[in-house]
């Protein structure tokens, strides 16, 4: 599908429309409708690994939600993790905005420089204050932190051996190993 510049009102439109359905290959980041890549089996592992460590070590008052809607100012991406604010159940009319989440988690493999460039910068700009990515190729978190303008101002990149603090609301509230994540 060719690059369409819309809104997300316009893409909002769109899906309420029957153009584009849940099924559609696509994610709308800064107005741009851009195909979603195909997940790999070492990708779906360390999704589904990163939903479950999260879901052990939040507190009460905070979701997992897995490759689903977050809605910005110009995006609406689906982030392979999102932990949000409140429950599933809050988000029945809505999706979570930059003020729900605490953490954006995307895995990647044949998609690091997108997850480098435009969604790291579009995740930035949102405010949204931490963002991992999951790099299968290298076999490494790299943690982005304290976000400002189109960047975040910190990096750090954990290997195999290490863990990763898990921080919401300002408080570490545990720990997931980067093993863990990895195939």
């Amino acid at each position: 599908m060719p690059e369409v510049f819309t809104t997300v009102d316009q893409y909002h439109a769109m899906i309420d429309a029957g153009i584009l359905s849940s099924d559609s290959p696509v994610e709308l980041v800064e107005g741009i409708l851009l195909h979603k890549a195909s997940k790999t089996p070492p990708h779906s592992f360390a999704t589904e690994e990163a939903r479950v460590a999260l879901s052990s070590v939040l507190p009460p008052g905070w979701c997992v939600r897995a490759q689903e809607p977050i809605t910005l100012a110009d995006s609406e991406p689906e982030p392979d993790i999102a932990v949000a604010r409140g429950s599933n159940r809050d988000y029945l009319n809505r999706h979570p905005g930059p003020a729900d989440i605490a953490l954006i988690v995307e895995v990647s493999d044949s998609t690091i420089a997108r997850d480098r460039g435009i969604k790291l910068r579009m995740y930035a700009r949102a405010g949204i204050r931490e963002y991992w990515i999951v790099d299968l190729l290298s076999r490494c978190i790299e943690v982005h932190t304290d976000p400002h303008g189109e960047s975040y101002r910190v990096l750090h990149v954990l290997s195999v051996n290490e863990a990763i603090p898990v921080t919401i609301g300002g408080s570490e509230v545990g720990t997931v190993p980067v093993s863990s994540l990895l195939p």
